[in-house]
Order: structure tokens, then C-alpha cells, then sequence
């Protein structure tokens, strides 16, 4: 048929291009935005941090890198400091799921201890300008010591311990040396790599709260239960004292060993 007395189809009445046809000269294919999630806001808010620090994040900025206005984030997370707390809590729950640093059935105490300090300091070194909200946010309850700060996270290491023969008494020792000990050594390290902890725990637009945080519920973690009233640090001082005393004894042995 002719092309001047070919009939026209649906597309080119209404001047619409057909499906498979290339867009009109001058109109760009619409850009689809993408479909927001708490997920989606949380990876998006720890890839911003990385790339330019915590004092770069604002609800503002992570909405102009969704494409979306900024107010559209408070349906996910309702402030800033809230935003904070989730992104530690997707750290650690990315950690808790890592094949390489869940307690495999052959593992002893010592290779379980390894495997998760390990796995902290990847943590660390992956996100250097988040690990210091990972050591110093608040905690679901006062007593848990960063950086494993999630219940469930201290009920798994607890319980691992106590599998394995430790006292009660051993395993809440255990837990607070580790804790000190991989807090104390990665935030010097990311210090090392340009990162200011100070500036990085501090945020500048928190507010304190208006009232106590609840005390948590600790129906589904019985370890903790158990063990709460002797996770609960009533002397820091004390402890202080304890850990420098194992410190001086291993430097006393190191002495003697190298002399």
C-alpha cells in the first residue's frame, strides 16, 4: 500500500510513538523513581556515609540521592538520630548473617573468638566512618557493651561460651574484655585512616530524650536473662582496674619471655 494512503494507527493519531518505536525528537523517556523501602533508605543512607562522612548526611542530601524530596524519608525513619540507630542495627544484622563469622559446630571458644573479631574489624575497615556509631550509639539497654550491642548478638556470644565450658562468671568476663578490647583497637584504626571518632559519635542535631528509654524485653534471649544483673557494670572503675591488671601481667610475661 502506498505510503500516502496507508491509514494511520492508534499511535500515530494521537501522536503517540508506537511501543517498540524510538521516543519523538526533543521528549525524554520518563525516569522511574525508585521504590522506597526502609532497606532501600537505610543501604542508601550507609553508602552516603561512606562516600562522605556522617557530617554529609542529612535527611535532605539522602533524599536527593533517592530522587525523592527529603519529608518523604520520615515515613521510614521519623529523625535523624533515629536514621542512626537503624543503620548500626543493619551493620550488625548484616553481621550476624555472615557465613564467616557464625559459630560452626567444630569451632572451639578460641576459633569462635577469632572468627568474630575478624568480622568486626571487616566491618570496621568496610565502613570506617560509620564504625564509630557502631561503638558509641546507644545501646538497647545500658548495660550491653558495643560493639555488640544487638540482644541478640550478646545472647548468641554468651551462649556460645557457655556451650563450650566457661562459668557464667567467665563468659560475662569474656564478653566485656572482648568488647573493650576490639572497641579500644579498631577505633584507633579508623582513627589511623583519617577518621575523627570524637566528630563521628557526636551528633550535633540529637536531642536529648525527654524521658528514660524502656528497659528492654528479654522474653525470647534467656541467656540474658539469666545473666543480666551480672552484665550490669555498677563500677566501671573496677573493671578499669581488672583490665589493666591482665594487661600488666601479659606485659610482665612478654618481659620475661623477650629478655
Amino acid at each position: 500500500m502506498p505510503a500516502s494512503s496507508r491509514p494511520l494507527d492508534h499511535g500515530e493519531q494521537s501522536g503517540e510513538r508506537p511501543a517498540d518505536g524510538p521516543p519523538p525528537r526533543g521528549r525524554e523517556p520518563a525516569r522511574r523513581r525508585p521504590t522506597l523501602s526502609k532497606g532501600v533508605v537505610l543501604e542508601a543512607a550507609i553508602d552516603h556515609v561512606d562516600r562522605f562522612g556522617l557530617a554529609g548526611l542529612s535527611m535532605r542530601k539522602l533524599g536527593a540521592s533517592l530522587e525523592v524530596e527529603g519529608m518523604a524519608l520520615y515515613r521510614y525513619v521519623h529523625s535523624r538520630d533515629e536514621l542512626l540507630d537503624a543503620m548500626v542495627d543493619r551493620l550488625m544484622d548484616r553481621l550476624y548473617a555472615d557465613p564467616d563469622v557464625l559459630l560452626r559446630p567444630e569451632d572451639d571458644w578460641q576459633q569462635f573468638l577469632r572468627r568474630v573479631a575478624a568480622g568486626v574489624r571487616r566491618l570496621a575497615l568496610e565502613h570506617p566512618q560509620i564504625f564509630p556509631l557502631v561503638a558509641t550509639r546507644h545501646r538497647a539497654a545500658s548495660w550491653i557493651r558495643p560493639p555488640l550491642r544487638s540482644l541478640r548478638w550478646i545472647e548468641g556470644f554468651l551462649s556460645a561460651l557457655l556451650d563450650r565450658g566457661f562459668s557464667e562468671e567467665a563468659a560475662v568476663y569474656a564478653y566485656r574484655a572482648f568488647g573493650s578490647f576490639l572497641v579500644g583497637h579498631l577505633l584507633l584504626e579508623v582513627s589511623a585512616d583519617g577518621v575523627d571518632p570524637l566528630t563521628a559519635a557526636v551528633d550535633p542535631g540529637a536531642r536529648a530524650p525527654s524521658a528514660p528509654a524502656p528497659s528492654p524485653d528479654l522474653g525470647d534471649f534467656p541467656t540474658l536473662t539469666r545473666l543480666a544483673d551480672r552484665l550490669a557494670v555498677a563500677d566501671l572503675g573496677e573493671e578499669f582496674e581488672h583490665s589493666l591488671g591482665n594487661l600488666l601481667e601479659r606485659l610482665q610475661e612478654a618481659r620475661e619471655r623477650l629478655s
